[in-house]
């Protein structure tokens, strides 16, 4: 009786922590998302622009994710809350599909036309500092998830991390245009990221295949 008790305590506590790291994670995003995107939009770079548009989808997931923690917090274990994480699995399948698209069609057609990005020192500042904080938000993610046990938490985090190598990817092409006028590099590791978005895009639809 006491060990249920402590159990029950100690996952009410990570359900806290959860949300606070979730209410971190929605704001960060949506300065991210921000400034990524007005970078790619002005820099005419479909890299800068893909990154802006994944960090919408970590925005939309953190969201879903904080709206679930919520509840749970409130409610406790319910079968709300297991609505809430299919939800969540779905979305994230779809909004990674599109990205794909996206990130596919605008690379061939930058390159057929020879559209040639522009350097951006904001990009390459927010892919930057994006490559410092997203692994430390997955280790906190990690540390919650580890009592909640959330299949909707744990795909939040491949996508937090998911988010740290696009931003690695971006900033090595960014910085390859801006210092170098390597125009052509943006949209090589635009088709590099496309083959890790593509793994992630297949295994997100799996799992919705998976969830009845």
């Amino acid at each position: 009786m006491m060990h249920a008790l402590l159990v029950g305590r100690d996952r009410a506590s990570a359900v806290r922590a959860g949300v606070r790291i979730e209410m971190f994670t929605v704001a960060w995003m949506a300065v991210e998302a921000a400034l990524a995107i007005g970078a790619g939009i002005l820099a005419h770079s479909v890299l800068l622009t893909a990154f802006g548009l994944d960090s919408v989808i970590e925005l939309i997931s953190g969201s879903v994710l904080l709206w679930r923690l919520t509840v749970e917090a409130r409610e406790g274990e319910t079968a709300r809350v297991d609505r809430i994480e299919i939800k969540a699995t779905r979305l994230s399948a779809v909004l990674l599909l599109l990205l794909c698209v996206y990130v596919s069609v605008t690379s061939v057609i930058g390159i057929v036309l020879g559209v040639k990005p522009a350097g951006s020192v904001v990009g390459t500042a927010v892919s930057a500092t994006a490559i410092v904080v997203m692994p430390l938000l997955a280790w906190a993610k990690r540390g919650v998830n580890r009592r909640v046990q959330s299949a909707a938490l744990t795909a939040d985090i491949a996508e937090t991390l998911t988010c740290a190598y696009l931003a690695g990817a971006t900033l090595s092409g960014v910085l390859l245009n801006t210092l170098f006028h390597l125009w052509w590099a943006e949209y090589l590791a635009a088709f590099l990221l496309l083959f890790w978005l593509v793994r992630e895009t297949r295994e997100a639809l799996e799992a919705t295949i998976e969830t009845p």
